[in-house]
């Protein structure tokens, strides 16, 4: 054989090995859509403790969804984006806010007034860097900016391989430190340079399609029940009330004190800052702005000295006011329909074939109080009530944050460094290195086909040298 043909079996060969396994490197590349997750952040552990102490005697309070996750962490939801496991380029913006006021004056405002909300994380080439919406009142001049987007902390990478990621995508405790942008938005409080809270996060990536694109998010919400008519006298098809009963509530109940948890039973789901009580049924009057509705789902809260439940919602509105009812039962008895918040319902709207009230204050009433057992008296502000009525089949609940799913094995300690260079993900729970036995597979195919083409040449050179063989020989 020559070293022409040998040459071009090794072509072949090679041509062949690359184009069975180079479609699959393609997709394993493909860029992919984030959808879910969380990111949980105490944006800066002192400043919150400085804002709730006895200088500042001020509060936050959160927004758009957002939660506490335990300790002074922020929880922010519903993370969408994208992410390329053959870059590890990775960009999720994450939905909620809070804000924080302190200082008030004797006409009510507050000198510290500062709303961070809508982090973003954006890693690319090994470096991170975290933006934010900030709305803040400067220390000094007392003047209120807002900015979106700012590129508000770096994030520490280092040793942290985003390459090859399976889903969800977690990094755990990354060291955040302010930038200059950060610190003017940080109302002057603390300078360039100053340390952040660390940053964790876990984020869902969609498999790719069979094609190499992703595959399509299913609804996040399903469509209300049926596509039928609306009933007769402001009848409705589907409504839910979302409702987190109160902040500190929820922390005393799975801090150290409470040593509890809260079960949702008979179709209530839990959005993290708040519950969702669905299917609800009733009529509603849009011409005189009234409700009177009925929904499922129970709650049950039980730790030391504790056991709570609340369940068969209720919701009346009337002359933009509106009331929240339950039964409640504490010591194995039940009180019916209970009332325990009254909330402001003025902003009770119709668009389209949906009714919606978002986040409307709340305080607590006389039934209320007695059924947390004199915990908080009558007036106290609760958690905001949100309404949803579908007026027809064709409306569509709003979804519920989305916190994504739980990373399998926790992420790495000590700030995300993997515990081996070798790690093909940062705390990926099912991280995939079939690029890299691509480029192994590849090398491997090279050096062998290389080697026998080199091999035949030189028998043909050795062949070509010898004595003349036999008349006989092949």
């Amino acid at each position: 054989m020559s070293a022409r043909p040998a040459r071009a079996l090794a072509v072949a060969v090679l041509t062949v090995l690359l184009g069975a396994l180079l479609p699959a490197s393609a997709a394993e590349a493909a860029g992919r859509t984030v959808q879910g997750g969380r990111l949980d952040w105490g944006i800066k552990s002192s400043f919150q403790s400085y804002v709730t102490g006895p200088v500042a005697k001020g509060s936050f309070k959160l927004t758009g969804g957002a939660a506490t996750a335990g300790g002074s962490l922020f929880r922010f939801h519903s993370a969408t984006g994208s992410y390329d496991p053959g870059s590890g380029a990775f960009d999720a913006a994450f939905s909620g806010g809070v804000t924080f006021q302190g200082h008030q004056k004797p006409d009510g405002a507050y000198e510290l007034d500062m709303t961070v909300s809508r982090p973003t994380v954006r890693i690319s080439g090994g470096s991170g860097t975290l933006y934010v919406d900030v709305s803040s009142k400067a220390k000094d001049t007392g003047a209120v900016t807002t900015e979106a987007q700012v590129p508000f902390a770096t994030l520490g990478l280092g040793g942290v391989n985003m390459k090859g990621g399976g889903s969800p995508v977690a990094l755990t405790d990354i060291p955040a430190t302010l930038t200059a942008q950060g610190a003017k938005s940080f109302a002057g409080y603390y300078a360039a340079g100053a340390a952040l809270d660390p940053v964790s996060l876990s984020a869902d990536v969609l498999a790719p399609a069979p094609d190499g694109g992703a595959q399509p998010s299913q609804p996040a919400s399903p469509p209300a029940q049926g596509a039928q008519e609306p009933q007769a006298q402001g009848g409705f098809t589907d409504a839910a009330v979302d409702w987190g009963v109160r902040r500190t509530f929820r922390e005393y109940v799975t801090g150290s004190i409470g040593q509890g948890k809260w079960t949702l039973a008979e179709g209530a789901r839990d959005g993290g800052a708040l519950f969702r009580f669905p299917q609800g049924k009733g009529t509603y009057d849009g011409q005189k702005g009234t409700l009177d509705a009925a929904f499922a789902g129970t709650v049950l809260f039980t730790g030391a000295h504790l056991d709570l439940g609340l369940g068969k919602l209720s919701v009346k509105v009337e002359n933009g006011k509106g009331v929240l009812s339950a039964d409640v039962t504490t010591g194995g008895q039940t009180k019916n329909a209970v009332p325990l918040v009254a909330f402001d319902a003025k902003n009770l709207k119709t668009e389209g074939n949906l009714v919606t009230l978002t986040e409307a204050p709340a305080t607590l009433t006389e039934g209320g109080s007695q059924a947390f057992n004199s915990m908080y008296q009558p007036g106290t502000e609760m958690d905001p009530v949100s309404l949803a009525v579908a007026l027809d089949g064709s409306a569509r609940l709003p979804a519920l944050p989305d916190l994504g799913s739980t990373a399998a094995s926790p992420a790495p300690p000590a700030a995300a460094q993997p515990s081996a260079p070798a790690a093909p993900a940062p705390a990926a729970t099912r991280g995939s290195s079939s690029a890299t036995g691509l480029y192994v597979a590849l090398a491997v195919a090279v050096l062998v086909l290389a080697g026998g083409a080199a091999f035949l040449v030189l028998r043909r050179r050795r062949t070509a040298a010898a004595p003349a063989a036999p008349t006989d020989a092949p």
